[in-house]
């Protein structure tokens, strides 16, 4: 059971919302292939795991089956939620966003020169820019006793959600750069939300959100498995880690830091470590590549399925250990979350970067 500010939500109702979801979102994609197919072509470049152009832009059917499934649910009162609350803000912030990210898009299919290693779809500055802005935007409309550590000044704990926000709708960007590896990441972690907020870990708002996206990104994953014939492009992951960083945020804000920190622990530690070695070999960052654990194992004798498997299953087992936490509540509990969720990604990245043996 869900729970709402109306009373519940049954599990029939949850899975009708998710597979509403994904049937929106599958439907959309049917109608838009053609024209994606014409005008969102996305050419092979340095980061690409794709060897033929394939159409991009699938993330605005994910999106707009979101909105699409949280605005019915406000509609028939199945969700309740104030005109000014944080709901509405992040759906319209994920609108935009993705609206940001489908001008990149159709701008990258538009100049084949801009698929060169070291050009962006959109100019950094601007990108992040506008990224800022909708990030901001989401946290100005937190409500003011929203706290994740009390002991910081308000200012400073707001200037960092911001830094957070930006890096996390950008992380899982990067993270977006092989067939299935969004769904992989998504669904178990959105499934997990789902169970959290039966367990009240979750507002209400927050978990019909949940499943509104894992059913969305379910309903792409079937155009988006190996080989790919449609990419969800940055009109989709960068609306995607904003919801995502939204949800682990509410979470955190309800007592449970660490199971926020452990649900997306895998997609943190590959994006930044990554982050991290590039800059430290003065490489820009902007530019596109392939140095990301899972793009390595590729090259390393791991099929494309071998390793989105592995990353879904270790997903499954964080999402597990988060659980653990709300369920068993306590130092002890939190400590060997973190433990044991840091103990099963480092040897994932271990496997990934030595390869096939």
């Amino acid at each position: 059971m869900v729970n709402n500010a109306m009373g519940t939500v049954s599990a029939a109702v949850a899975a009708i919302t998710a597979a509403a979801a994904a049937g929106i979102s599958a439907t959309l994609i049917v109608v838009l292939y053609p024209w994606l197919t014409r005008y969102a072509l996305a050419k092979p470049n340095a980061r690409s795991s794709h060897h033929t152009p394939t159409p991009q832009g699938g993330g605005i059917a994910v999106i707009a089956a979101v909105t699409v499934v949280v605005g019915v649910a406000f509609g028939f009162r199945v969700l309740d939620a104030a005109p000014g609350s944080p709901l509405t803000a992040i759906i319209i912030a994920a609108a935009l966003m993705s609206g940001i990210g489908a001008a990149g898009d159709l701008r990258d299919a538009r100049n084949p020169a801009l698929h060169q290693p070291d050009r962006g779809a959109l100019p950094v500055g601007p990108r992040l820019l506008l990224q800022a802005v909708v990030v901001a935007g989401v946290i100005y409309a937190l409500p003011a006793d929203l706290r994740i550590v009390p002991l910081l000044p308000f200012w400073l704990e707001r200037a960092l959600l911001l830094l957070g926000g930006l890096w996390f709708v950008n992380l899982i960007n990067f993270m977006d750069g092989l067939d299935w590896m969004t769904a992989a990441e998504v669904i178990p972690l959105t499934a997990s939300l789902v169970v959290l907020g039966t367990a009240h870990a979750l507002p209400p708002d927050a978990t019909m959100v949940a499943l509104a996206l894992g059913g969305a990104v379910l309903g792409f994953a079937y155009f988006n498995r190996p080989v790919a014939r449609l990419f969800l492009g940055d009109a989709g992951s960068l609306p995607i880690g904003l919801l995502l960083g939204w949800l682990l945020l509410r979470l955190a804000a309800g007592g449970h830091l660490v199971a926020a920190i452990v649900l997306p622990l895998y997609s943190l530690a590959d994006a930044t470590i990554t982050l991290l070695r590039r800059l430290s070999k003065a490489e820009p960052i902007w530019q596109a590549h392939r140095m990301h654990f899972y793009q390595i194992a590729t090259e390393r004798g791991f099929t494309v399925i071998e390793v989105v498997a592995r990353v879904f299953l270790l997903n499954i087992c964080l999402g597990a250990l988060a659980v653990m936490t709300v369920l068993l509540p306590g130092k002890t509990s939190d400590v060997a979350a973190l433990a044991g969720g840091g103990v099963l990604v480092a040897g994932l990245l271990f496997a990934f970067a030595r390869g096939k043996t």
